[in-house]
């Protein structure tokens, strides 16, 4: 693992004279390639398992831009799949699965050490992405936190407010923390294995934590976050972790310490002022520019960037998005991004 990495240099906890950049979300539907390759696949989840092409899709934004980092291209519910639930994609819907409610349809989930039978593709995927980056790209595996994978798997779907989620929270809690529990078990091997074959860093994407009020945050987003954080830690030591409890507003402060995670990300709720004087005296921080900018262009997204590069520079920071891009950016927009970040350079 080459410490020459700007990404992993900021993970570390250095100050750069011009942050790593990369884009949540950055191999996507906003790509003429990746709509190509994407037909070229199928359907979705036969594009997340064959292993060429889901490669092919995560390098098409290196090719493009030049991002210091390049993330799996996979979705946070192949590890539901995994541990035996129903999944399937609606066209201009999204996901669906076979809810999960009763003590019964939890015991008759698989083993978390049996997810690696059908994950096995994905971490094919890490291995060639690991030997056709270029040696200044870091690679990024993720995973989904406890409490987002086990929204959907309640629901069977997303949902506005994550209600089915909170009902069986109040009430059945043994059922609720048993499927949290298995979700996070198979996440710390899920994600040991990516590392296994190749991936630099790993991210837990929460991005439902923000419904989640009072001691409940702490207990269901930011506590097994920690737990899969302090395994990874374990298994392999130097392996950094960023975490991302979107929608956690004030309750980002001490984030890092509760987590463990190298690496807090934050959504665009919080300003990059407020992030420099309340999250990366702890550590690196990365964010977080509004997916919109992407859409509309123009000086306010040059203006934007200039604001949060200049407010998180006094620390360790990776540019990104405060969430993952849409599907109607222009590709002429992420470019100018990345050039208004790059432009102290030399």
């Amino acid at each position: 693992m080459s410490k020459t990495k700007t990404i992993l240099r900021a993970l570390a906890g250095e100050t750069l004279p011009v942050p790593p950049i990369w884009m949540m979300r950055q191999a996507g539907r906003y790509l003429p390639e990746y709509k190509a390759t994407r037909a070229q696949a199928g359907d979705f989840l036969s594009l997340c398992y064959n292993p060429e092409l889901a490669a092919e899709v995560t390098f098409q934004p290196i090719r493009r831009y030049g991002f210091d980092a390049a993330i799996l291209f996979a979705d946070i519910l192949l590890v539901p799949q995994a541990l035996g639930a129903d999944l399937w994609f609606v066209t201009g819907e999204g996901p669906r699965l076979s809810t999960i409610t009763t003590q019964a349809e939890v015991e008759a989930l698989k083993p978390a050490e049996a997810i690696h039978d059908r994950l096995s593709p994905i971490y094919e995927t890490v291995g060639i992405l690991s030997k056709g980056l270029p040696e200044e790209t870091t690679l990024i595996g993720f995973a989904g936190a406890p409490w987002t994978v086990a929204t959907y798997m309640i629901a069977g779907r997303g949902t506005p407010d994550q209600g089915p989620a909170h009902a069986l929270k109040s009430e059945n809690r043994a059922v609720f923390e048993t499927l949290m529990d298995k979700i996070t078990e198979a996440t710390v091997l899920y994600l040991s294995e990516q590392i296994k074959a190749g991936a630099e860093v790993v991210k837990i994407f929460d991005s439902w934590a923000g419904s989640l009020q009072g001691a409940d945050f702490d207990t269901y987003s930011l506590k097994p976050m920690q737990r899969i954080t302090s395994a990874l830690h374990e298994m392999h030591p130097g392996v950094p972790v960023i975490a991302f409890p979107r929608g956690a507003d004030a309750r980002y402060e001490g984030a890092h310490k509760a987590i463990g995670a190298e690496c807090i990300a934050i959504d665009d709720g919080v300003s990059a002022e407020w992030a420099a004087s309340h999250v990366q005296t702890a550590g690196c921080v990365q964010g977080n520019l509004k997916s919109s900018h992407m859409v509309t262009g123009g000086d306010a997204l040059v203006s934007e960037t200039r604001r949060i590069v200049k407010a998180l520079s006094g620390g360790p920071h990776i540019f990104n998005l405060g969430h993952g891009i849409t599907p109607d950016a222009d590709p002429e927009n992420v470019q100018l991004m990345i050039d208004t970040v790059r432009e102290g350079r030399g």
